[in-house]
């Protein structure tokens, strides 16, 4: 990828940052989760709301604070899920965060990143009932 591209994935992240998609709050969540990566401050918390049969996300609203990756990561990741199902995104990881931001990402950052995604799938897993210990997601080495 040509410097040309790495700068419009730059400007999206930025954008993304700047001006967050669906930050904020859904009404009535289907449920609810919060994650931090302690290692840079970053903190999310993702609502989302499935249809009748919890299989499609209909709506997904994110808020939290952190470093420009994190959050955009998060903006981007709130348009990307909405009409995926639970199984989708219980099979993304890593690669698909970093692949959907577009620049190369150093080991530590990558930590930043993923922070929203591993939140919308403990939160899955906890909802299902398939994770019952997990009170709040952390990302660590």
């Amino acid at each position: 990828m040509g410097i040309g591209g790495s700068d419009m994935y730059r400007q999206q992240i930025l954008d993304h940052y700047k001006n967050p998609r669906n930050y904020g709050e859904l009404e009535e969540p289907t449920f609810t989760h919060v994650g931090e990566n302690p290692m840079c401050g970053d903190t999310i918390e993702v609502d989302v709301q499935l249809d009748d049969e919890d299989e499609v996300i209909e709506n997904l609203a994110f808020r939290g604070d952190g470093c420009a990756i994190s959050q955009a990561a998060a903006s981007m990741l709130s348009e990307m899920l909405v009409g995926k199902t639970i199984p989708e995104l219980q099979e993304m990881d890593r690669d698909d965060m970093t692949e959907m931001l577009g620049v190369d990402i150093s080991p530590m950052r990558v930590k930043c990143a993923v922070l929203a995604e591993k939140v919308a799938k403990d939160g899955a897993s906890i909802y299902f009932g398939e994770e019952t210990d997990i009170e709040k997601t952390t990302i660590e080495d």
